[in-house]
């Protein structure tokens, strides 16, 4: 088969142990991404098989009619919006799922929020300018980092990622304080957590607050504008999950006027992120290139799978493949 494997920024994915599994297919290795439905169909016109990496590149219906040697999509992990389903059924495409960990997302989620507590990045960088113990050299923001014991700990979406930072925040000697579906909330306090009464008392008690959700069309903008002004001036924000959890611009227009104080964020709306972004220029975010998965152990154990699929469809015994209806 001729298979493409997409956006794979770093180029490592052929350095895997898993690569050898597709050995005997012809594979293409793309390192940047394509822009439009016109440059993608042109780049993945003659492929038999596409390798996603998680929601990088988004496979529309306009994209799929102009792909007629598509035979196959491998998804790193579970499909998300990212493909429309309908018109792969249409076309007779198969999408095959792959399996996933909550390890490396969550222990991102724990460095994000100590490094941005005690703020790190910003007195690591002044370090290098020669300036000591600075955090910044504005007045207003060379203030001192916090430590987490005592502080209350919100987790907003309490799946296998959440219950992971809900434990790291009980072993840090943190207040855990859950909001979600009523599910969510029974689960964390089975679990020996607390329950917010209400979303506005989450949101304002949190002194770190991390979106811990999917994305679909009730959570989109789940995180409102007003939600953001009930926090404390003090508060951490954290989002790793998706940007568009939160109500467009709400985040950035929340923190220029000072609640939350604080983000840490690992997604954005647009990725690659732009160097001309407000968020890259504020003293008060502490910003990853959508780090969650990308380490080794993930990345083997996400194509393993992924190539593993592929593996099984060519040879006529295709496995874990996604039902969809036209």
């Amino acid at each position: 088969m001729k298979i493409a494997i997409l956006d794979d920024y770093q180029d490592c994915v052929r350095q895997l142990d898993c690569f050898s599994l597709l050995q005997g297919h012809e594979v293409k290795t793309f390192t940047n991404g394509a822009r439009g439905v016109g440059q993608l169909a042109i780049r993945l016109a003659d492929f038999d098989a596409l390798v996603l990496i998680r929601e990088r590149t988004v496979l529309s219906r306009p994209l799929l009619e102009k792909l007629p040697k598509l035979k196959l999509i491998s998804q790193t992990g579970k499909v998300s919006g990212h493909i429309d389903l309908s018109a792969a059924a249409a076309r007779n495409i198969t999408i095959v799922e792959g399996v996933g960990d909550p390890t490396a997302p969550a222990e991102l989620t724990w460095a994000l929020i100590m490094a941005a507590m005690r703020k790190l990045p910003q007195y690591v960088n002044n370090l290098k300018d020669g300036l000591w113990q600075i955090a910044s050299t504005s007045p207003a923001r060379n203030t001192l980092g916090t430590v987490l014991k005592g502080r209350t700990l919100g987790i907003f979406g309490y799946g296998r990622i959440g219950r992971m930072v809900a434990a790291y925040g009980k072993a840090f000697g943190m207040n855990v304080l859950v909001w979600g579906r009523d599910a969510s909330r029974a689960a964390a306090v089975q679990d020996g957590y607390q329950a917010a009464a209400s979303k506005e008392e989450f949101f304002s008690k949190a002194d770190v607050l991390s979106l811990h959700l999917r994305l679909n069309d009730v959570t989109r903008g789940i995180v409102t504008a007003d939600d953001l002004a009930r926090m404390k001036s003090s508060a951490l924000f954290v989002n790793i999950s998706r940007a568009e959890l939160v109500a467009t611009d709400a985040l950035q227009a929340a923190l220029e006027q000072g609640c939350p104080g604080f983000a840490a964020l690992d997604v954005y709306e647009n990725e690659p992120l732009a160097p001309a972004s407000p968020l890259l220029k504020m003293e008060n975010v502490l910003a990853s290139p959508h780090l969650g998965y990308v380490e080794k152990d993930s990345y083997e154990l996400y194509f393993r799978s992924a190539f593993q699929n592929i593996v099984d469809f060519a040879n006529g015994t295709p496995k874990n493949v996604l039902q969809a209806k036209q």
